[in-house]
């Protein structure tokens, strides 16, 4: 297996001096699917914007070799999507097509390619049809997949989640968890959704006031009750 994410003694603090992520130290391969868990102000969050240089602390952080710099910044985001919690975050186009086709027309593809992914990636998340919707009539259900539309239409490498099935119903949820297990990628899963992160992934990293308390197989670390009552799970 090919080594895609590197980490060396990542260190993050905030303004404020809250530290966020102290000395860790992770690898991922390629076609993992990787849950992070923690209690919140675990680290998580931070830990994800690290991995596309939203943030940047003390430390190395390597995708597919390349170091996060400034100079690589526009290489990895498109190897690294991140998909926020808050879907609001990430439309701000007056369409549902003219969100999906942003990352796409901002890599300068003739106008018929970026026709041709917005469907592509439409059809892959149930939300074909939906090209002249306005994103803020939709559910919030339908948002995340629209979301995850404008990642896609990037064709990244690696897809970074932070609270994937956060605030949605249950048939909501299913839905959405069905969508991730049907896509063909590196998948980094952030969640309190401890149910999610047994079905999607097969190893876990459990983070707590920034540090990495436990990592391992999902059902070595969520099935140690010992282990997740002493980090609030």
């Amino acid at each position: 297996m090919k080594k895609i994410i590197e980490i060396r003694n990542l260190s993050y603090s905030y303004s404020e001096g809250n530290v966020a992520l102290d000395k860790i130290n992770f690898e991922a391969e390629e076609g993992e699917r990787i849950g992070i868990v923690g209690p919140n102000g675990a680290g998580k969050t931070t830990f994800l914007l690290h991995l596309n240089g939203i943030l940047r602390g003390k430390g190395g952080v390597k995708i597919f070799g390349l170091e996060v710099k400034s100079a690589n910044l526009y290489t990895i985001r498109k190897m690294v999507g991140l998909i926020f919690q808050d879907p609001d975050d990430q439309l701000f186009s007056p369409t549902v097509f003219d969100d999906v086709a942003f990352g796409p027309l901002n890599m300068d593809l003739p106008p018929d390619e970026v026709e041709s992914r917005v469907r592509e990636v439409l059809r892959e998340v149930g939300m074909l049809g939906f090209e002249q919707k306005f994103s803020y009539h939709l559910s919030l259900g339908e948002k995340k997949r629209v979301a995850i539309a404008t990642v896609l239409s990037m064709r990244p490498e690696i897809l970074a989640f932070d609270e994937p099935t956060a605030n949605l119903d249950p048939g909501m949820r299913r839905s959405l968890i069905k969508l991730l297990r049907n896509l063909q990628m590196t998948l980094i899963i952030a969640s309190h959704d401890l149910s999610m992160i047994e079905q999607l992934c097969t190893r876990v990293l459990l983070l707590n006031k920034g540090k990495i308390m436990a990592e391992g197989s999902t059902s070595e670390i969520l099935g140690n009750k010992k282990l997740m009552e002493e980090n609030g799970l």
